[in-house]
């Protein structure tokens, strides 16, 4: 494995994921791939060549080992990392595309145009949309592979012995599996790992909306506030304006009374 480019791909990806993010790909990384490269693998070894059965019927030994582990667990476990880490790079392509889009623009009109983002990393418009798209995307991969893995082998569990009835045998035969208690806690702690994984995308989904939801709320409050304020100094000048057109009340002359008309 490429450490390096491992090490590359954690920091990109940890420089636009918030903080349930980072501890995902902490887990992801430490506890699943690090688990599966360095134990995983020498655990289940050569499987088929330690799946014994106490026949010497020709066929039987590989028909039964077909039987009861149609795909191997390591196999399994390598395609689930590797769709569970990939959709990781689409926000790193999408800020990669922001920031060529943004470098030709200043090629184009100058280093004092005005900038198309104000922060290429920020989550928001197609960005924010990626980055939820992925993480829906990881919760359905982790799930999916926890369940096939339930589906496959009828649990999680290593039974020490195995009755196999297929043909070629001639009858019921007694197969055992090496290291059954030692797989079973191996598969148990993968499959653990993958339902934390996937409960940290669905807080980190619900965080994400919640804090978009609150922006919204109160971008609208502060965008209804100047206008009431505006609404209000248009209504204190048109008072002031209709003041000034009424003309002042000038007191009227009394008229001369009739008597004293006549001395």
């Amino acid at each position: 494995m490429n450490w390096a480019f491992l090490q590359g791909l954690l920091s990109g990806v940890n420089k636009y994921s918030t903080a349930f993010g980072r501890v995902w790909l902490s887990i992801v990384f430490l506890f699943r791939v690090m688990v599966f490269v360095v134990a995983a693998e020498k655990v289940w070894g050569d499987e088929q060549k330690d799946f014994k059965c106490n026949t010497a019927q020709p066929g039987c030994h590989n028909v039964c080992y077909d039987h009861f582990f149609p795909v191997s667990h390591v196999r399994l476990w390598a395609l689930q990392l590797i769709f569970v880490t990939c959709p990781s790079l689409l926000v790193v392509m999408h800020v990669a595309y922001r920031e060529d889009r943004e470098r030709k623009n200043r090629l184009k009109y100058g280093d004092d145009c005005r900038r198309l983002y104000q922060n290429t990393g920020k989550k928001r418009g197609g960005l924010w949309w990626t980055y939820v798209f992925t993480l829906v995307f990881k919760i359905g991969v982790d799930a999916t592979f926890v369940y096939l893995l339930y589906h496959i082998y009828e649990g999680y569990d290593f039974p020490s012995l195995i009755k196999c009835q297929q043909k070629p045998c001639p009858n019921t035969v007694d197969c055992f599996i090496a290291r059954p208690t030692e797989k079973r806690i191996f598969t148990i702690f993968m499959v653990v790992t993958s339902l934390v994984c996937i409960f940290l995308s669905i807080i980190e989904i619900l965080y994400l909306v919640g804090k978009r939801c609150r922006e919204c709320l109160t971008a609208g409050h502060h965008t209804h506030h100047p206008m009431t304020n505006n609404i209000s100094s248009g209504s204190h000048l048109m008072e002031s304006s209709t003041l000034k057109r009424v003309p002042k009340c000038t007191p009227e002359t009394p008229a001369p009374s009739y008597s004293s008309a006549i001395s």
